[in-house]
């Protein structure tokens, strides 16, 4: 009421380098369900984790018996 509303921004972009024939390539590897090796870079899990659920176990186990 006493402010200005935010107005969206526009923008105008167009892509310098357009290869039509290297756009309709990619558009059949994903039809076909091809994914480039960037994509599927896999996050390695921490050391620390598979411990900690090691030691769990081993808790948990040494419970059930009536060890501690």
């Amino acid at each position: 009421m006493f402010m200005k509303k935010p107005q969206h921004r526009v923008f105008d972009y167009s892509p310098r380098f357009y290869k039509p024939e290297l756009d309709e390539k990619e558009r059949k590897k994903r039809k076909l369900g091809f994914a480039s090796k960037r994509k599927q870079i896999q996050r390695k899990r921490s050391p620390i984790i598979w411990i900690v659920l090691i030691l769990m176990v081993i808790y948990l186990y040494l419970k059930l018996i009536g060890s501690i």
